[in-house]
């Protein structure tokens, strides 16, 4: 008897090994610059972008223009290219570029894979000192090997992360996070997307966010829901791309839970 075909709206194993090529297609563009830059330039809105950053992207998109022309890409670095049907390849080629510049091998390259406006694969890739997480539905793997989030703690013992306080902008974001935070064991800032695949590994337990953009967030839900967490916005609603930036992301459904009341007040 022949093996079932895939749902269509899942990532086959050429897929998942397709998106691992483009995240090693990234890594071999970025590594020479790494603690190496001449300088970097800054965005409209004032954010940092290097050379590394665009040359990892463009790395990307010419694989997947020349292997997988049909599907649509949706990166953080140059336009858009739309779709000939529902499969869309979401890049950041550098998460967490400010930890670039700095030297600190905690930033990430991104990999996602969307399928009817769903994340269903998901690579965050760190080149530098060689992690990378994949994650789907059934399972995410570190360097290979399975992982499973930490399960069973409350958030009165967890340990939380989120990128930076001025990720909070508002009064009412400010007064959100301080809740979840005084209700914690331990914050640590900084990460970015490694702070999911910390998740995913089971040595965090929560990242609160705000103001993320698609690339920021759609790669980084498979990988943590695979393993065993959960990922919403701050309403507890799935992740698509329409989100607005909001996110939570948490070992366990009941710890989940308690994050989304402190939010909410």
């Amino acid at each position: 008897m022949s093996a079932e075909a895939p749902h269509p709206s899942l990532p086959s194993a050429a897929d998942v090994a397709f998106a691992q090529r483009l995240a090693d297609a990234a890594g071999a563009a970025i590594r020479p610059h790494f603690r190496r830059l001449a300088g970097l330039d800054l965005k409209d809105d004032d954010s940092p972008v290097t050379v590394a950053d665009r040359a990892a992207e463009t790395a990307m998109r010419g694989l997947i223009s020349e292997e997988r022309p049909d599907d649509g890409v949706l990166g953080e670095e140059f336009d858009p290219v739309a779709a000939a049907g529902d499969r869309l390849w979401v890049l950041d080629p550098i998460d967490g570029t400010r930890a670039f510049v700095a030297g600190k091998p905690t930033f990430t390259t991104l990999v996602a894979l969307v399928i009817a406006g769903r994340p269903v694969l998901g690579i965050i890739d760190q080149p530098f000192i060689g992690e990378r997480w994949v994650g789907q539905d059934g399972g995410t793997t570190l360097n290979g090997e399975p992982i499973t989030t930490r399960r069973g703690r409350g958030l009165a013992a967890a340990v939380i992360s989120a990128t930076a306080p001025e990720q909070f902008e508002t009064a009412a974001d400010r007064a959100a996070f301080g809740r979840v935070q005084r209700a914690a064991a331990s914050l640590s800032w900084g990460g970015d997307g490694y702070a999911y695949g910390l998740v995913a590994a089971g040595a965090l337990d929560v990242v609160v966010e705000t103001g993320l953009k698609t690339f920021d967030y759609c790669a980084v839900a498979p990988v943590v829901a695979g393993a065993g967490g959960i990922v919403t916005d701050w309403t507890g609603q799935p992740l698509d791309l329409d989100s607005d930036g909001r996110i939570v992301a948490a070992g366990d459904a009941a710890l989940h839970a308690q994050v989304l009341n402190e939010l909410a007040g």
